[in-house]
């Protein structure tokens, strides 16, 4: 399926870069100018890696992204020796802006809400924080609670049975174009197509089950409201009016949560605002920075 984002993105330069991070090699991606006056290290949701924020990254020309897989996911190595739970990966994301983008303006879409939230609140220093799809409530109490409770079992499966089986299990690709059709909220065919495709190529790109069974129980255990309260730094909350794991009444509550926040809803979308409505997203993301100044 064609990318209808290909156009925009072909025209922004990008570099594949590697670095040691707490013993791993990451993988992650520049986009844009080196000298560029803005940089912003953008953090992919679960089960995800880089590409998926190419969307977004499409409509932020003149900033400099860096985008970096997830460890144990895409491209970048498990973290050796390390339960992948949100104390791991939030360290993770401290050093890895430590060592590549200091001062960079820090962005999580979905499960990287809660990892960049830990780690600013944990002392990762970023003069501004941009959440996507912030994971917002409990996903347990999210409007779809009964089918991520059917996840919590498909996952506790994938990990307990005999490991072929396991992993055989969690690649399903039936499975996987089900979790897609049941998040595409888009009336258009050709970007719901786009959108499966994208899922079917990069949603099964995890380095084992363990990992990922790590890493589910991490996304379904917090969420951003524990950290509010401690980030000090203006922060845009970006959410959409038909998310079924956070519901828009949980996000303006979480807004009120931080210090310094505000919210920008993008209506008729759910959880993929970054395949679905990136150029929304960009759009809010650009005058936030902009009125930064930075």
């Amino acid at each position: 399926m064609p990318n209808p984002y290909a156009p925009l993105l072909a025209a922004i330069p990008v570099a594949r870069r590697e670095a040691e991070i707490l013993g791993s090699t990451t993988a992650y991606w520049i986009y844009g100018d080196d000298a560029a006056a803005t940089t912003v290290v953008a953090v992919h949701g679960f089960r995800g890696e880089h590409h998926g924020l190419e969307p977004v990254v499409a409509h932020l020309p003149g900033i400099r992204v860096i985008s970096p897989d997830l460890p144990g996911f895409g491209e970048t190595a498990p973290l050796p020796g390390r339960t992948h739970d949100l104390d791991a990966y939030a360290e993770w994301l401290r050093a890895f802006v430590e060592s590549e983008a200091p001062g960079a303006i820090v962005l999580g879409h979905s499960f990287g809400s809660i990892v960049a939230s830990a780690a600013v609140a944990g002392g990762l220093a970023t003069p501004r924080l941009i959440l996507v799809n912030p994971i917002g409530a409990p996903a347990l109490e999210g409007p779809r609670g009964v089918l991520t409770r059917l996840a919590v079992f498909y996952y506790l499966a994938g990990a307990r049975l005999p490991r072929p089986l396991g992993d055989a299990l969690l690649r399903n690709g039936v499975i996987v174009r089900v979790m897609s059709i049941a998040m595409a909220k888009t009336r258009d065919p050709d970007l719901r197509r786009f959108v499966h495709e994208q899922h079917d190529t990069y949603f099964s790109r995890f380095a084992d089950r363990d990992v990922l069974h790590d890493a589910f129980v991490t996304s379904v255990s917090h969420d951003v409201r524990e950290f509010a309260p401690r980030i000090a730094q203006r922060t845009l909350l970006i959410a959409a009016d038909k998310d079924d794991i956070t519901p828009i009444e949980a996000e303006r509550h979480l807004a009120t949560l931080f210090p310094d926040a505000e919210l920008v809803e993008i209506p008729n979308v759910g959880h993929l605002i970054h395949y679905e409505t990136p150029a929304a997203a960009a759009s809010a993301i650009r005058t936030f920075l902009d009125d930064a100044n930075v």
